[in-house]
C-alpha cells in the first residue's frame, strides 16, 4: 500500500532539522501502525504532481499556513486535483488546511472563525461510528492549530466528528474521503514550538490554556490507524458483490 503525501508548505530549514517536514511526520506516525506502507512525496506547493493518479493508493493532503481560500496558482490547481481525484473515487486524506481545501473545493465553505484561534488538544464528539473505527467510539482528542475552519460540507458529506470550537472537525464523503481538522502527525513539543512562535497572535490567555492542555494525552496514533483502516477498506458495492 503506497500513500501519496501531498505536501502544502515548506518548513524552515532549522525547524525542519529538529522535527522533520510534514510528510516527515505522517511517514513517521504512519509506519507507527502499519510499518508495511510506503510513501510518495510531491510538493504540490511547487507544482510537483504524480504523472498518474495510479502511482499510489491513497493521497494525503497536508497542513499549511496558508488559508484554502485563496486564489494563488498552485492552490487554484491543488483544488482542481482534489475534484479529478474525487471523480476518479480515488482515496483521499485531508488534514487541517487539506481538510479545508477539500471541502472548499468540493462545494462546501472554508472560511476564518470569529472565535480566534483554536489551538491545544482539544477532544470532538463522534457523531457515527465507522466501520474503520473501533467499536462503540464515543471521542477523540487531537492537537489543533488553526483560525480557519470548515463551516459547510460539500454535498453528500457526513458528519463525523464534532467539537465546540470547531463544529466541524471530522467528515467523510462517500468511500473515498475522510478529513479532519486536528493534526494526528503533530507531537506536543512541535506544537509548543508553533504555540510559543504565534504567541502575540494568539494572545497570552488562549497559549496559557493551550499549553495547559498538552499535558493531557492525545489520540494522533489511534486516529492515524482509523486512516490507515479506512485507506485499506474496500468499498461497500464491492463488499456487496463479493457476498453475493
Amino acid at each position: 500500500m503506497r500513500i501519496g503525501i501531498l505536501e502544502t508548505d515548506e518548513l524552515r530549514p532549522e525547524i525542519k532539522q529538529k522535527y522533520g517536514s510534514y510528510a516527515d511526520m505522517f511517514q513517521q506516525l504512519f509506519l507507527s501502525v502499519d510499518a508495511g506502507l510506503e510513501f510518495n512525496v510531491y510538493q504540490v506547493i511547487d507544482g510537483q504532481y504524480p504523472a498518474s493518479i495510479d502511482e499510489c493508493d491513497a493521497y494525503l493532503i497536508t497542513g499549511s499556513q496558508l488559508s484554502a481560500y485563496d486564489n494563488n496558482e498552485w492552490l487554484l490547481k491543488l483544488r482542481e486535483y482534489v475534484v479529478y481525484l474525487h471523480q476518479q473515487k480515488k482515496k483521499l486524506i485531508g488534514i487541517c488546511f487539506g481538510h479545508q481545501v477539500i471541502a472548499h473545493a468540493l462545494g462546501g465553505e472554508t472560511k476564518r472563525s470569529d472565535k480566534g484561534w483554536g489551538v491545544g488538544n482539544k477532544t470532538s464528539e463522534i457523531k457515527v461510528v465507522k466501520q474503520w473505527m473501533d467499536k462503540n467510539e464515543k471521542s477523540f482528542s487531537l492537537l489543533f492549530s488553526h483560525q480557519d475552519q470548515v463551516t459547510s460540507l460539500p454535498q453528500g458529506s457526513e458528519l463525523i466528528a464534532s467539537n465546540d470550537f470547531c463544529k466541524i472537525s471530522s467528515f467523510q464523503l462517500g468511500d473515498h474521503i475522510l478529513c479532519f481538522q486536528g493534526h494526528p502527525e503533530f507531537s506536543e513539543d512541535y506544537l509548543s514550538y508553533l504555540i510559543n512562535k504565534r504567541r502575540d497572535l494568539i494572545g497570552e490567555d488562549i497559549v496559557k490554556q493551550a499549553q495547559d492542555s498538552l499535558k493531557t494525552k492525545h489520540d494522533g496514533k489511534r486516529v492515524a490507524k482509523w486512516l490507515v483502516n479506512f485507506i485499506k477498506s474496500v468499498p461497500k458495492t464491492f463488499q456487496d458483490a463479493l457476498a453475493n
